[in-house]
C-alpha cells in the first residue's frame, strides 16, 4: 500500500481526490484511413506465407502494406512479445506509452499501434481478437498489454543476479540482428517496449503493482493486424510460457507461436497508401 503521511493531509484532501477525470487524448479525430473496407478485406483472406517462433526464441518476419498478420496459438498456452518496426527505416518502431496514452492499457480489435516521434503514424491496425471475449477480470486482469516492457537480463541480474540469455529482450536483439545482419550493439538500442500478445495482466488493487496471471489463449486463438505500412516484425515466444508462475526462466512449460502471413483479394486495397509521418515541422518554437 502507498504510504500516505495524514500529517500532511489538508482539510480539502477529498475535495481534492474528487474532481473529475478528464481524457487526456480524445480519439474522435483520429484518422480512418481505411478502417471501413477492413471487416469486408478480411473475409477473402490468402495465406501468403508463415513463421514459427520456437519456445524461448524469437523471429522476424515482413509484411508489405496492405497485408494481413496473425500471431497464433499452437500447441499450448504461451504469450508473446511483439515488436515492429517501419521496414525502411528503423528508426521508426513501435511506441507503446503513446499506443497506451491513446487507447488504454490493453489493446483489442479496432485500436492501433502507433510510430514513435517523430514520425507519429499508425503502424498497424489489430483486426480481429478472439480473446475479445476475457474483458476485464475481478482482479484488474486483462489481455494484449501495453504496460509492461518485456523480460531482460538486466532487471533479471538485478534482482536475481542470474545471466539469462533466453528472456524477450534478449531474444528480440538476436533475432534482429541474424534479419537484418546487424551486430549486437548496433540491433540491442532498436528493441523497444512491446505489445505483450495474449498476457493476461494489471495492477493489483492494494499495491498497484504490475501482475501477471496465466494466459487464457488456447491453441487455435490468434490476434490478427492490418499492415498500416511496410512492417518488420520481431515476435518473442516468451520464456514465462503463459505466465502463471515464472516470469523468465527456464523451469517453465513454453510452446511456440506461429506467424501467418495474408493478402487479400478486396480490390479496395490494391493501391492501398500509408498515411505519411506527422505533418509536425519540427521546429519546436514560434518562428
Amino acid at each position: 500500500m502507498k504510504y500516505i503521511n495524514k500529517a500532511h493531509m489538508p482539510d480539502d484532501a477529498d475535495a481534492r481526490r474528487g474532481v473529475p477525470p478528464v481524457i487526456c487524448y480524445p480519439t474522435d479525430s483520429l484518422p480512418t484511413t481505411g478502417a471501413s473496407i477492413l471487416d469486408t478485406a478480411r473475409q477473402s483472406l490468402e495465406k501468403i506465407d508463415e513463421v514459427l517462433v520456437p519456445p524461448r526464441e524469437a523471429r522476424c518476419f515482413e509484411v508489405p502494406a496492405g497485408h494481413f498478420f496473425r500471431i497464433v496459438s499452437v500447441d499450448g498456452s504461451q504469450v508473446g512479445d511483439l515488436n515492429l518496426w517501419q521496414a525502411n527505416n528503423l528508426d521508426e518502431r513501435f511506441y507503446a506509452g503513446k499506443t497506451r496514452a491513446l487507447h488504454g492499457t490493453h489493446l483489442s480489435t479496432g485500436d492501433r499501434l502507433w510510430s514513435s516521434f517523430p514520425f507519429m503514424r499508425p503502424l498497424a491496425r489489430i483486426t480481429y481478437d478472439t480473446l475479445d471475449w476475457y474483458g476485464w477480470d475481478d482482479d484488474g486482469g486483462s489481455v494484449h498489454d501495453v504496460i509492461g516492457t518485456r523480460c531482460d537480463p538486466y532487471t533479471a541480474k538485478l534482482l536475481a543476479d542470474v545471466d539469462y540469455h533466453h528472456c524477450c529482450h534478449s531474444n528480440l536483439i538476436r533475432a534482429l540482428a541474424d534479419h537484418r545482419q546487424l551486430d549486437f550493439a548496433v540491433a540491442e538500442p532498436l528493441v523497444h517496449d512491446v505489445l505483450n500478445v495474449f498476457m493476461c495482466t494489471g495492477f493489483t488493487h492494494d499495491t498497484h503493482q504490475y501482475f501477471m496471471k496465466a494466459s487464457p489463449v488456447r491453441p487455435g486463438d490468434f490476434l490478427e493486424f492490418f499492415a498500416e505500412t511496410d512492417l518488420l516484425g520481431g515476435l518473442s515466444a516468451c520464456p514465462g510460457g503463459d505466465c502463471s508462475a515464472e516470469h523468465s526462466s527456464d523451469v517453465a512449460r513454453c510452446y511456440p507461436l506461429l506467424v501467418e502471413l495474408f493478402k487479400s483479394n478486396e480490390p479496395a486495397l490494391a493501391d492501398y497508401q500509408p498515411l505519411a509521418p506527422s505533418g509536425y515541422g519540427r521546429q519546436h518554437q514560434d518562428v
